[in-house]
């Protein structure tokens, strides 16, 4: 009962955390901003203020920070949270959301896209469905597989995604290498440079369909850790549980890269950091990922657009942060032998 107290204050302190830093985060930028003019904008849609702050201020504020700080936020909170459902009902500490190939369906969408100069939009659109189109046909195939169904799932999104991945190279080979390559090759490092309300109205439908389903599930994902043959005795239905927590990661996985392009580690990363603080409790871990990585993203996103001149791509800086995390999970002495 104390170790939950304590979790609910850590959560508490996570939302708390991640409303100071989307506050902080609209005064960084090359554009100056005061916190006093955020203040103000921001109060002046509620109550009548007299304006102190220039027309270019707000546009900068309104029309290019808020939206990329809302789809920084989103694109975290569902990348992890999608880590985390995938790590519990695949019983696999090292599962990502691109386990079944959602990113590498994404990123040949994106690239046959850019390939037919179709819009900004058309291309997050076309990535977002063949994202869809490649966990149905991994677990189209993985039902094909004899034996357990959760390494038929993994073989199956391992080749699938492959194929995938091999599709996109063929179109990079292809490409204009003047301009439609260099494009190609930016939207699969990752980036919310282009990020404005279209794509946050365009994800968010489907970021919530699939967040909140999860978010309800917690109980169930604590079950579904002890094992297939527990949760039966238990009375859940393994196959249902788990397929309703595909569909919904895949969702969320599917509209997060859609509209940030390929970004790793994240799903890997911060619910791993999310277990560190709150434990393996479901009921406590997934908001805390969802928050964490909310946070990890929006930081991220932060660096990304103020350390150089040149905007880092995001693929990047998660891939630094990411990849020596890894290591030190596969050299902790016995934790995931």
């Amino acid at each position: 009962m104390e170790r939950d107290r304590r979790n609910t204050f850590i959560v508490a302190g996570l939302g708390i955390l991640l409303l100071v830093i989307v506050v902080l985060s609209f005064g960084l930028g090359r554009y100056p901003v005061s916190a006093g003019e955020v203040l103000g904008i921001a109060l002046s849609k509620i109550f009548p203020l007299e304006q102190f702050w220039a027309d270019r201020t707000e546009t900068v504020l309104l029309n290019i920070r808020f939206p990329r700080i809302i789809l920084a936020c989103l694109v975290g909170a569902c990348l992890s949270a999608t880590g985390a459902a995938y790590q519990g009902v695949f019983q696999n500490p090292m599962a990502a959301p691109d386990i079944l190939g959602a990113s590498a369906g994404a990123a040949f969408g994106a690239a046959l896209a850019i390939l037919n100069r179709c819009s900004s939009f058309t291309i997050t659109l076309s990535a977002f469905i063949f994202s869809l189109l490649t966990v149905f046909l991994v677990y189209y195939f993985s039902k094909k597989i004899k034996g357990k169904s959760i390494l038929g799932l993994i073989l199956s999104g391992i080749v699938v995604g492959s194929l995938f991945s091999a599709a996109t190279s063929l179109v990079k080979l292809v490409a204009d290498p003047t301009d439609q390559l260099p494009a190609i090759i930016y939207w699969l490092m990752g980036s919310l440079a282009g990020a404005g309300s279209r794509e946050i109205k365009f994800a968010l439908i489907p970021m919530t369909l699939g967040l909140l389903p999860l978010l309800l599930l917690r109980w169930r994902m604590n079950v579904l850790t002890m094992g297939d043959d527990e949760s039966r005795a238990m009375g859940i239905n393994v196959n249902r549980i788990r397929l309703t927590v595909i569909i919904c990661s895949t969702l969320t996985t599917a509209a997060s890269v859609a509209v940030s392009g390929m970004i790793g580690w994240v799903g890997l990363v911060i619910p791993h950091v999310a277990r560190k603080i709150v434990g393996n409790n479901y009921h406590h871990l997934l908001p805390a990922s969802v928050l964490s990585g909310a946070i990890f993203m929006l930081l991220v996103d932060n660096v990304s657009r103020n350390l150089l001149t040149a905007e880092i791509p995001l693929g990047i800086l998660t891939a630094f942060i990411g990849a020596p995390f890894f290591i030190y999970l596969m050299t902790r002495r016995g934790e995931y032998s």
